[in-house]
């Protein structure tokens, strides 16, 4: 469920940018598309894929550094 709402609020984001060519909000839709793939993770160590879990923590904690650093940046 938090997958879906996650993912909703990244397409939102993208597509509110694209149409209104106002990329101040990139930080949150690469934020949330963070949190999308955390949960992606979690359900991937449960279904004992542990390598594509640990792809995604990394890929979660990348796009986590990035989103902060556009934060302070911006």
């Amino acid at each position: 469920m938090l997958k879906i709402f996650y993912t909703i609020i990244t397409i939102s984001l993208g597509a509110y940018g694209l149409i209104t060519r106002d990329f101040h909000l990139n930080f949150l839709m690469i934020f949330f598309m963070g949190l999308a793939l955390f949960i992606l993770a979690i359900r991937e160590f449960q279904q004992q894929r542990k390598v594509y879990g640990w792809l995604l923590i990394i890929v979660f904690l990348f796009s986590t550094f990035v989103s902060i650093q556009s934060l302070i940046l911006t």
